[in-house]
């Protein structure tokens, strides 16, 4: 049996032990704030430890065309401007659908991509949705929309080995981020669910009726003013 006096130190270790991973993660994650990760987990595990070559080159929030930010909203998250990290009715109604189908649809928001990809390891779990929840809490306390944002579309894998909108851009259409046109835009972020298997430059019809469905959504939010409400 325990007694009392080694109870109390466990208590003081766990207690202190809690207080530096609030204190860490705090520090880090503001930290991301103004600095610009240097790398994801993602990227060090799928490339930089088997040797593969990568692109990864980030490009400020004001460097990126508003069409590809309006498109990235459009598709993955259209209440990215009013939640707190997570939206619960998309994730009711993707609860509901996974009931009913195979294939599951997920529900993250942007927020919640970028606190997994810049913070956590690859993979799934029930911890690590946790440690997913506390982080998207975190930015979207500590962080910005924009910053959020920002971070999504230079972190986000949109391609093989290619990573954020700079890289993409080029890459597909040989050009600079801040010159992307709706309709590349579109392109771009239609591959996104499987950015491994799919190609803006060489689609199929699915990819091309993705690309359709996400223009047409940019313009029922109202086009970039839109991105006003951020």
């Amino acid at each position: 049996m325990i007694n009392s006096t080694k109870l109390n130190k466990i208590k003081k270790w766990a207690l202190n032990l809690l207080i530096g991973w609030f204190s860490v993660t705090i520090i880090w994650v503001l930290l991301f704030r103004w600095v610009d990760p240097p790398s994801t987990l993602t990227m060090v595990l799928k490339y930089q430890f088997s040797g593969k070559n990568y692109c990864y080159d980030w490009v400020d929030y004001d460097n990126i065309s508003n069409q590809i930010k309006l498109a990235a909203i459009a598709s993955e998250d259209q209440n990215f401007p009013n939640h707190l990290g997570f939206d619960f009715e998309a994730i009711g109604k993707a609860v509901k659908f996974n009931k009913g189908h195979k294939k599951v649809r997920g529900a993250s928001t942007i927020s919640q991509q970028v606190a997994k990809n810049v913070f956590l390891w690859p993979g799934r779990s029930y911890i690590r949705k946790a440690f997913e929840a506390y982080f998207t809490i975190l930015i979207e306390l500590l962080w910005s929309k924009e910053r959020i944002l920002e971070t999504y579309l230079n972190i986000a894998e949109m391609g093989k080995g290619i990573f954020g909108v700079k890289c993409a851009s080029s890459h597909y259409f040989n050009k600079k981020p801040k010159t992307l046109t709706n309709n590349e835009a579109a392109r771009i972020i239609s591959i996104l669910p499987s950015p491994l298997k799919w190609s803006p430059t060489h689609s199929g019809p699915f990819v091309a009726r993705r690309q359709a469905w996400i223009s047409d959504q940019m313009r029922e939010l109202g086009g970039i003013n839109y991105l006003r409400e951020l």
